[in-house]
């Protein structure tokens, strides 16, 4: 199938390009998210009529994006989630208590904008955490995963949490020898 972009299209193309995609991906995601139009003669000359206007508000959602990246440059989020005594997360955090933290904290971000490529966050620790603002501009941000174990705040890494378990099991094993 082939279309005419719309709109910049990670991993496809620019404002303008003809491409040929799966009929799947045309019908199912370009077409309804009104990011193509199927590339007949007819729609060639109906975008070529509004290029400059599709081309201006591009320019306008990035500027607006450039925006949001200022807001967001720096911003370091603490949320806390229950541990186990080993430090593991019962559970973790994913894109939805991270945005909703960022909102919290006077940002808003959608929970589609957060990019989480390992999966949720489950271990206790400082992390870097990508938000996609546009498909030109991304911006990190530090989430701090903060431990919290019947009351008591656990702060550190899992892996020195399974060092002092283990370090503390040899201790009462050699003891009860």
């Amino acid at each position: 199938m082939n279309v005419i972009l719309l709109e910049k299209v990670e991993n496809l193309g620019n404002i303008g390009d003809n491409v040929s995609v799966k009929a799947g991906y045309g019908r199912n995601f370009l077409l309804p998210q009104g990011k193509a139009t199927v590339a007949t003669p007819e729609n060639i000359a109906i975008f070529e009529a509004r290029r400059a206007e599709l081309e201006a508000r591009q320019a306008h959602d990035l500027g607006a994006a450039k925006l949001r990246a200022d807001k967001l440059q720096g911003l370091e989020l603490t949320l806390t989630a229950n541990v186990g005594v080993e430090g593991k997360l019962f559970g973790s955090v994913g894109t939805v208590d991270i945005a909703d933290a960022a909102t919290v904290a006077g940002v808003e971000i959608l929970r589609s904008e957060v990019r989480l490529p390992d999966g949720p966050l489950r271990t206790v620790g400082a992390h870097e955490v990508e938000i996609h603002l546009h498909t030109d501009l991304n911006v990190f941000i530090k989430v701090e995963v903060v431990g919290e174990a019947g009351g008591e705040q656990y702060v550190g890494d899992a892996a020195e949490a399974e060092a002092e378990a283990k370090a503390k099991a040899d201790s009462e094993a050699s003891s009860e020898l």
